[in-house]
């Protein structure tokens, strides 16, 4: 909706979000009313501040990138990433995250030395996602 407004009213803003064709320069108060509207604001009664930052979605984003196996290299791409180390710090890891490294390697380990077991090759199936990833591709999907 946004593009159809900017090709039909300001052809020559380059913006993805503008007002009026020109860039936002503050929307510290538009944020709040969209998280308060959209039920998010539990406010921060000291600082008056949403308890969802907009920055927030930046994290979300490169997690949900990350969790539904698409390469770090592209993740970054989409995020704006320049530098490894900043890329690092928004995939935060979660509990969830080290329990499903400790059952891999259960796995891996409960398949080593077996006819399953290649020795270099290991496939696995995300329970979150039931994406199938193969240890020989590098991180690209099973069909």
């Amino acid at each position: 909706m946004q593009r159809a407004i900017r090709a039909e009213k300001y052809p020559d803003c380059p913006r993805v979000f503008f007002r009026d064709g020109k860039p936002i320069k503050q929307f510290k108060n538009g944020w709040a009313s969209a998280c308060q509207r959209a039920g998010l604001w539990t406010g921060d009664a000291k600082t008056g501040r949403p308890s969802v930052l907009f920055h927030d979605l930046r994290r979300t984003g490169v997690r949900n990138l990350l969790r539904a196996g698409v390469p770090e290299k592209i993740a970054m791409g989409i995020s704006g990433h320049k530098t490894r180390s900043v890329f690092d710090r928004y995939n935060i890891v979660t509990e969830s995250d080290l329990k499903d490294a400790a059952r891999r390697l259960g796995e891996y380990l409960a398949h080593k030395g077996t006819h399953a077991d290649d020795s270099a090759h290991y496939r696995h199936t995300n329970e979150k996602t039931g994406v199938a990833l193969d240890s020989r591709k590098s991180s690209k999907l099973l069909i």
